[in-house]
């Protein structure tokens, strides 16, 4: 309910071709004042399952980086635009990053002198930390990642979803149900019989199990692992899951959770704990409320749009932006001059 007043920031769409034929889309927003060190960065963001730059939470995010400076590039998560058919026979899965380097890459060669902070919500988060963690050319130009709400591992959290504690199952119910949604909007191009382009694994999916599916891991199972030919459900989930990547990430990497996310179970939490005490870069921030995606701030029923996800996400920026900015200045001298 929160979301109700949600700003409309104004971007424009851009379209990129894929090697296997998809088409990425992602929306540009240009700042609307002065970054705090007066630069060029731009935050590249990646949001949640099947979600978009048209959806509340983005819509309210980007609204707020813009004032602070930054430009903004969300990607529309493949097949999720409800105004946008797919070109090839692929939507967007738990850890494709295919589509996300593809808009790093034209942010890269399109503006030459800019740096990125990397944003990633829920699924976003897994695959912009397994981004970066993929090939340490994908940190170049990045001055920190932020990830909100994820799961770390899709095998580990598959044991957690169908319990009913936090309401676990009946949100995993809800996602599914809009999964499905989103893969029978494009079911011509993903199943048609006269589809030329269609992959071999494809043939064998079955739309009667779709139909009847009732949580995310049988989507996943029946259809999502088939895009990119995994042979199970549990190699998709531990090839497409961040948990073995993210190490490898050197630059400054913020992770939040909450103590009460009924999507994602408090064992899972033993993956960034355990990183940020292994590795100095890492930030993990565990608060005691906030659900999934929600940190809302204000009255009970309608509490404000802008929420404390937002405002931390946008400080933690400034800070690390202005550390980048102040670092060269320490030389070589000793590590206290630098504080």
């Amino acid at each position: 309910m929160g979301r109700v007043s949600s700003p409309h920031p104004i971007g424009q769409r851009k379209f990129l071709a894929m090697h296997d034929g998809a088409t990425a889309t992602f929306d540009l927003f240009e700042p609307l004042a002065d970054q705090c060190t007066g630069d060029d960065v731009t935050m590249v963001i990646c949001p949640g399952i099947g979600n978009h730059s048209e959806k509340h939470y983005i819509r309210t995010f980007v609204d707020y980086a813009q004032k602070q400076g930054y430009r903004c590039a969300v990607l529309n998560h493949l097949g999720a635009l409800p105004n946008i058919e797919l070109t090839s026979p692929r939507m967007f899965t738990y850890g494709c990053t295919w589509e996300f380097a593809a808009m790093v890459g034209y942010i890269k060669k399109t503006f030459a002198q800019t740096q990125l902070i990397v944003v990633g919500f829920s699924l976003g988060g897994n695959i912009v930390c397994k981004f970066l963690g993929e090939n340490h050319t994908n940190q170049e130009r990045v001055l920190c990642c932020v990830s909100v709400c994820q799961g770390y591992s899709a095998l580990r959290a598959q044991e957690t979803f169908l319990q009913w504690d936090q309401c676990r199952r009946f949100y995993n119910f809800l996602m599914a149900d809009n999964m499905k949604r989103i893969i029978l909007s494009h079911r011509g191009m993903l199943f048609g019989e006269s589809s030329n382009k269609r992959p071999r694994m494809m043939e064998d999916a079955d739309l009667s199990r779709l139909f009847t599916a009732t949580s995310l891991m049988q989507i996943d199972d029946n259809i999502m692992r088939k895009f990119h030919g995994y042979d199970s459900l549990k190699e998709y989930y531990e090839k497409d899951s961040c948990v073995h990547y993210i190490h490898n990430v050197n630059v400054p990497l913020l992770l939040v959770n909450t103590s009460d996310d009924p999507l994602v179970h408090p064992s899972l939490l033993t993956i960034p704990r355990t990183l940020a005490e292994k590795k100095e870069n890492v930030i993990f921030a565990l608060t005691l409320h906030g659900g999934h995606l929600g940190f809302f701030e204000g009255a009970v029923l309608f509490p404000q749009p802008l929420t404390w996800m937002d405002k931390v996400i946008v400080e933690y920026a400034n800070t690390i932006c202005q550390w980048e900015k102040h670092k060269p200045q320490c030389g070589s001298g000793s590590e206290q001059d630098c504080s």
